[in-house]
Formats: structure tokens, C-alpha cells, sequence
């Protein structure tokens, strides 16, 4: 079983309800492999959707890059930053945001919703897939045995929600699990309930 958890709450704290459990810090603050899960790790070779040919050195390199905002368009130097600083970009400095460039050279501009599936959620996917395959691998099979409290900044796991960042920790939750965006099961614990009254 893999969980959410906020990376600011204490480990003891987590571990008091959930005393078996592995906690897996997926942030850049990870002090081992599982650093490699968070969007900021310069990879490298990861290609800018809409933008064929061109690739960034990380998923977050792309989500800040494609933004466009009141006074600036996108930004194509962070696509090379492979510091895992300095990538944000804040509408103190560059104004109100506009929406999400689709690709480098497009003309269309995605609201928040569908850039996060157009853009964030398939970038994100391909690094999972192409980038740290054996580390999912070996998260998966322990899942099987054990619980894993996947800690990230962000715990919002609703991709419809646009008040807050959505957490890539759950991505990698629904990768393994195959649960929407990822596959086609919906996590509804109230669906099993339904399907079993009804003899299915």
C-alpha cells in the first residue's frame, strides 16, 4: 500500500499512526536514490511536449519554462538548468500568470487545469518510465509487503483542483497503482462498496 504524506510533519508524528510503514522522502531534499522521483533532478533528455526535438534537463524545468505570464513569456534558459535552483518563477517578478505555453514555438495557451494534464502529468510519466524505472520497480514489489508514506511538500491528489500544486508524490502512487491519470482504475473507496451490494 503506498500513501500520501506531508514532508513538513515530523516522522515520529506519521509513524505514531502508522508504526510499520517506510516513509520515502520524494522532494529534492532526499538525501538518497529516491531524489531522483523529484521533479527538479537534472535527468536530462527529457522532451518538452508540443516541442519536437527539444528537450529540458528536468520535469520542473518544463512546467516553469512553458509558463507565460502578464509581463514575460516563456523562458527556454531554465530548460537547461540543471541546478535544482532557481527554478520557479514568481508573479512578483514576472506578473500575473497567463496560462502554460503549448510547446516552445506554440501559439496556444492551456489554463492551469489542462497544462497540468497536457504538459506536467505526461512529462512527469515519461521520467518515470525513462528515467527512474528501477527505483518504481523496487517500489512497487515492496508495496506488495509493506506500507510506503510517500512524503512530499504537496499532498493535493486531485488533478481537478487548481487552489493547490498537485503532488507528484501522488503521480508516482498512481503510477504503480495504475489509478487515474495513469490507468484506468479510479481510487473510489466507496466503488467497492457499490459493486459488492449489487453482487459484482
Amino acid at each position: 500500500m503506498i500513501l500520501i504524506d506531508s514532508h513538513k510533519k515530523k516522522p515520529e508524528n506519521i509513524l505514531k499512526i502508522h508504526p510499520d510503514a517506510i516513509l520515502a522522502d520524494v522532494t529534492s531534499k532526499a538525501t538518497d536514490d529516491l531524489i531522483k522521483l523529484s521533479p527538479f533532478y537534472p535527468h536530462g533528455g527529457i522532451p518538452i511536449p508540443f516541442s519536437e526535438g527539444m528537450t529540458a534537463t528536468c520535469v520542473e524545468a518544463i512546467w516553469q519554462g512553458l509558463k507565460v505570464f502578464e509581463d514575460s513569456d516563456i523562458d527556454v534558459l531554465l530548460f537547461k538548468n540543471d541546478t535544482m535552483k532557481n527554478i520557479k518563477r514568481s508573479v512578483r517578478k514576472n506578473g500575473r500568470p497567463l496560462g502554460h505555453r503549448k510547446g516552445v514555438k506554440g501559439t496556444e495557451l492551456l489554463d492551469y487545469i489542462e497544462a497540468r494534464k497536457q504538459i506536467y502529468i505526461p512529462t512527469y510519466r515519461w521520467m518515470l518510465e525513462n528515467k527512474v524505472s528501477s527505483i518504481i520497480e523496487r517500489m512497487k514489489e515492496a508495496s506488495k509487503t509493506k506500507t510506503i508514506i510517500l512524503l512530499d511538500y504537496n499532498t493535493n491528489q486531485d488533478v481537478d483542483d487548481a487552489s493547490k500544486p498537485l503532488s507528484h508524490a501522488f503521480l508516482i502512487k498512481a503510477y504503480i497503482e495504475g489509478i487515474y491519470p495513469y490507468g484506468d482504475k479510479i481510487e473510489d473507496k466507496n466503488e467497492k462498496k457499490e459493486l459488492t451490494l449489487f453482487g459484482w
